[in-house]
């Protein structure tokens, strides 16, 4: 807290809440792959994965830096985290049962 501005803390905070919720979105579509769901689950586990790395990584390297030209990418993070949801939805959606 000593080197982090309020702004930056804020941006680096965001980088670890959104960081968390989808690594548990991780463990969930990890633990769910030995289910019988549909390959695209390890897809949507890769494109949270790849969210992760580009969204909060890109907040983190803005918090820490200020450059704030790292913050242009950040978007593309989450486009993969929406992805990524939308992909294991589908999954789970294929893998319900037929009536």
């Amino acid at each position: 807290k000593d080197r982090l501005d309020a702004y930056a803390t804020s941006i680096y905070e965001r980088a670890v809440f959104y960081q968390f919720i989808h690594a548990l979105g991780l463990l969930a579509i990890g633990l769910s792959i030995g289910t019988g769901l549909t390959p695209s689950a390890g897809t949507a586990g890769l494109l949270l994965l790849i969210g992760i790395f580009v969204f909060s990584g890109s907040l983190y390297a803005l918090a820490l830096s200020g450059i704030r030209k790292l913050g242009a990418i950040t978007p593309l993070g989450g486009l993969a985290f929406v992805a990524g949801w939308i992909v294991y939805a589908i999954a789970l959606t294929q893998a319900l049962p037929a009536h």
